[in-house]
């Protein structure tokens, strides 16, 4: 044979053994003959393919299931192997390999994710911690099993779609029959080629409500919950689609004026990085503490010593604005439907979840509703060939199909009482009925299986009919019986911004060189003039003595010019520091005074105080940060003609206006000196402050409810649900106790009317007393939780109405003026009781008006405390026998 000839054969030969190996999903990579390809073909083909797979086969959920295919697969394998029992978290996942080609690895991990998720997996063991981030035991250690709720709701083979696993060796389903918004209740995060998706977790309960409400064709929101608790602020949820942003925030709260607790923290952070993040903040100066305690166990608790003369309410927001106690979370649903990728809100994906419920329980119906047609006819069937001694007829018959035949003609009567046809296999099942069990056949048992079939034929087809009845009793039953214990943990608020600059501790010192025009916080700028304690995110404002000025940002160093006259720390949107100013307008000019605020400038762009004339001249400025105007005793250079060479210059009398005002005419002579003859009183007035109920924050913004006008040393007091009561000042910085049921403007003089129930002696009482000023929380009640809080009224004259129940149901309602019944006494006082009847409602009504002679700017001192055995003289009293009672059969002393 030609040598050319075997060399070519051995080559085809060659050529069919790699096609034969490579005939896989990567095939086609040896398919051209000549052994080359071009990148870009391999990029734009295979590339592709990659990406693809990764999207639909690791990274993101199916809409239906909610789970990715690593998810199903260590679901579908639990299944497989539940007895009851706990399995081995090694055994899962050596099980899971014959559906999964992907390593142990990512499936343990799947499976720790899904088991701290506390919903389809009941763990045994050391599972890890979602709070600390410490991790789970190794998977020989640990020990899962499917929960009862997974059991309940994830599985069912009769709705299942099955296709082959990637070696072809078994069958796995293409998504599990989940009858629940899965996807929601857990939330997913996933990252794919060129793709990603984000989905929140969302509360168990609102979650089939949300389902509820839209089958019955009502409105729903929905909002994230999530299992690490916090405060969560969803203005901008945008239903969980791109571009929407969700804040989350520490719960911080107030041991006492040196010690924060952070008692639960934002998804997605643990205890050690809040504590690292914390740490790091003290380091670089933008907080001040002492030391930070970690003793989470089952529930965070991380405290916070501050430093002396720190403010905790300033704290709280630094550790908000410079720490891992607000994160903020960009959500971006995205779910796999019809084999592609989709963005779908979560309101979207609720609706096809509730709609697929509905699709799934109407196929487990008519399931059920074929099952119990079909035990009908074959149970029916029996009961007419058994007492029909059908079975006589077989006697005789030399072969099977003689005896089917037979058996089918003696049938053939019967045949319109059954709701089908009777088929071969009928026939086949009834000549193999066993002669023990024709012997013992009891036809009033029959009767009744048959009876109860037709009532369970007749419900199907009732809920069937009623289908979306059926749907939300079953959302009803899942929420009954699963949803104890799984109550909101996240609280939703609405945050205000926290500036970052307002908040920051000074942590650095500003210095000047007035003459070189040289500022700044560096090392370099020590051995110059000290101007005040500032923090490196301030903004300060330089002017020159020529009345040139600007706004920059702090730096290590940084120059303006020379002839530095002020310098100090800038405030943006300052309404209420004010510049009162005295410059003379160019070489030889007039004198001018002015006042204004500086309020928005452009950073680092200059400005001038004067008018601008060349070589004017700031002969005297003060800032003052609540609006004062000093009385300045103004000396003038003596000359020919000056009939008064002292004037008193108040700058209380110039109007305040804006930075580019040129101001008033002072005087055209030339001064000698300047003398503070009065320091200056705020010419601004009180200050109006608000309580946004939203973010539960003080501010001067005309948000929320008005609190009054505000100055000096004026206090605001709280009241809380622990019947405590505090003063504080107005600091808008202030945060509140998350049980406060009362914030107002503090009066000494005015009278609180309180009303609440005893426990232990089974009363109710009324108690007046005035609120004492001081930072110290009281109680207004007891403090051992016995006395339950019922209402409060600061009206000068209250009235309360009271009405019964039980048997005094009958008797009209009294209303009292509390003023009559009770004086004023101590908070600490217990009050009076109000009645011995059984009470069913106490309610504060429209106020007495107060008599213009009795109307008083002060009210009377509280009393001392009164002794626990002090009596009641005035009461409603429950009749006993031994009282004398008038014709009516009411108390003489009553009203």
């Amino acid at each position: 044979m030609d040598e050319n000839n075997i060399i070519t054969e051995e080559l085809n030969a060659t050529e069919e053994q790699t096609s034969q190996r490579t005939s896989g999903k990567f095939g086609k990579l040896m398919e051209d003959a000549s052994g080359t390809r071009k990148l870009t073909g391999m990029y734009k083909n295979w590339f592709l393919d990659y990406a693809s797979y990764v999207i639909l086969e690791r990274a993101v959920p199916h809409v239906e299931d909610g789970l990715k295919p690593v998810q199903r697969r260590i679901l579908h394998s639990m299944k497989r192997m539940d007895d009851g029992r706990y399995n081995k978290v090694a055994n899962i996942v050596g099980h899971t390999m014959q559906f999964h080609p992907h390593g142990d690895a990512s499936i343990g991990d799947a499976l720790v994710q899904l088991g701290q998720k506390d919903l389809l997996i009941d763990c045994q063991g050391n599972w890890g911690n979602i709070l600390t981030g410490d991790a789970a035991a190794a998977p020989r250690y640990i020990e899962a099993r499917l929960s009862k709720f997974a059991l309940d709701v994830v599985f069912n083979p009769k709705t299942t779609e099955w296709m082959a696993s990637y070696d072809g060796r078994n069958q796995e389903p293409v998504t599990l029959p989940v009858k629940f918004p899965l996807l929601l209740a857990q939330g997913v995060e996933g990252i794919a080629v060129g793709l990603a998706s984000k989905i929140l977790p969302h509360n168990f309960n609102e979650l089939i409500d949300a389902c509820v409400a839209h089958l019955q064709g009502e409105d729903f929101t929905l909002l994230p919950d999530f299992p690490t608790g916090g405060l969560v602020d969803c203005s901008r949820y945008n239903d969980g689609l791109r571009g929407g942003a969700v804040k989350i925030r520490a719960r911080i709260s107030k041991i006492d004026k040196r010690t924060l607790a952070i008692t639960e923290i934002p998804f997605t952070t643990t205890t050690e990085s809040i504590k690292e993040s914390i740490v790091k903040a003290n380091e670089k100066g933008k907080i001040k503490i002492r030391k930070v305690e970690d003793n989470t166990a089952q529930k965070v608790e991380i405290i916070v010593h501050v430093a002396p003369d720190e403010s905790t309410d300033k704290t709280i927001d630094a550790l908000y604005a410079f720490t891992d106690c607000e994160v903020s979370i960009s959500p971006n649903s995205c779910v796999i439907y019809e084999d592609k990728p989709h963005f779908l809100g979560v309101s979207e994906i609720l609706r096809r979840s509730a709609e697929h419920t509905k699709s799934l329980l109407k196929q487990e119906l008519e399931i059920k509703l074929d099952e119990l047609n079909a035990q009908w006819h074959s149970t029916s069937l029996e009961k007419i060939f058994i007492e029909n001694k059908l079975y006589q007829l077989i006697e005789g018959c030399r072969s099977r199909e003689e005896a089917y035949e037979a058996v089918d003609r003696g049938l053939e009567p019967f045949k319109k009482l059954l709701q089908r046809e009777v088929t071969h296999d009928d026939v086949v099942k009834l000549t193999q009925l066993q002669f023990i069990r024709i012997s013992k056949y009891d036809s009033t048992k029959a009767d009744e299986l048959i009876r109860g079939i037709e009532e369970d034929i007749r419900k199907v087809k009732h809920d069937l009919k009623h289908l979306v009845e059926y749907a939300v009793a079953y959302y009803t039953r899942i929420k009954e019986k699963y949803g104890k214990g799984r109550d909101r943990r996240s609280e939703l608020r609405e945050f205000d911004s926290i500036e970052a600059a307002k908040v920051v501790v000074a942590n650095a010192k500003l210095y000047v060189n007035r003459a070189e025009g040289f500022f700044g916080i560096g090392n370099s700028m020590r051995k110059d003039e000290f101007v005040c304690d500032c923090s490196d995110l301030d903004e300060v404002l330089v002017m020159t003595k020529d009345g040139r000025y600007k706004v920059t940002k702090i730096q290590d160093k940084d120059f303006f010019d020379k002839n530095i006259y002020y310098i100090g720390i800038f405030k943006r949107n300052d309404e209420r520091t004010i510049y009162n100013i005295l410059y003379r307008d160019g070489k030889g000019g007039a004198i001018m005074m002015k006042r204004c605020a500086i309020k928005g400038v452009t950073r680092d762009k200059i400005y001038d105080i004067t008018k601008g004339t060349p070589k004017s001249e700031v002969i005297y400025m003060t800032v003052n940060p609540n609006g004062e105007a000093e009385v300045l005793k103004v000396y003038f250079k003596p000359r020919p003609r000056l009939k008064r060479a002292i004037v008193d210059l108040d700058f209380s009398t110039l109007a305040i206006k804006g930075r580019q005002s040129q101001g008033n005419l002072f005087s055209r002579y030339g001064i000698h000196k300047i003398v503070m003859k009065e320091r200056g009183t705020s010419t601004l007035g009180g200050q109006n402050i608000y309580f946004d109920e939203d973010i539960m924050r003080l501010n001067a913004d005309g948000r929320g409810r008005l609190l009054g006008e505000f100055s000096g040393d004026d206090r605001i007091i709280v009241f809380t649900a622990k019947n405590l009561y505090y003063t504080t000042g107005y600091d808008l910085g202030h945060h509140f106790p998350e049980d406060m049921i009362r914030v107002e403007k503090f009066d000494s003089a005015r009278t609180y009317s309180v009303v609440y129930f005893d426990k232990v002696a089974g009363y109710f009482y009324l108690k007046r007393f005035n609120a004492e000023a001081g930072d110290k929380t009281q109680y207004f009640l007891d403090e051992e939780g016995s006395m339950q809080l019922i209402a409060i009224s600061t009206d000068e004259r209250p009235r309360l109405e009271i009405t019964y129940k039980g048997a005094q149901a009958s008797r009209p309602a009294d209303t009292i003026t509390v003023a009559d019944f009770i004086g004023i006494k101590s908070h600490r006082a217990k009050g009076k009781r109000l009645s011995t009847y059984d009470v069913d409602t106490l309610t504060f009504v429209e106020p007495e008006e107060v008599p213009e002679d009795e109307q008083t700017t002060s009210q009377p001192v509280a009393a001392e405390v009164p002794a626990a055995s002090d009596d009641v003289d005035f009461e409603i009293i429950r009749n006993a026998p031994d009282e004398e009672m008038d014709g009516s059969g009411e108390q003489l002393n009553l009203f």
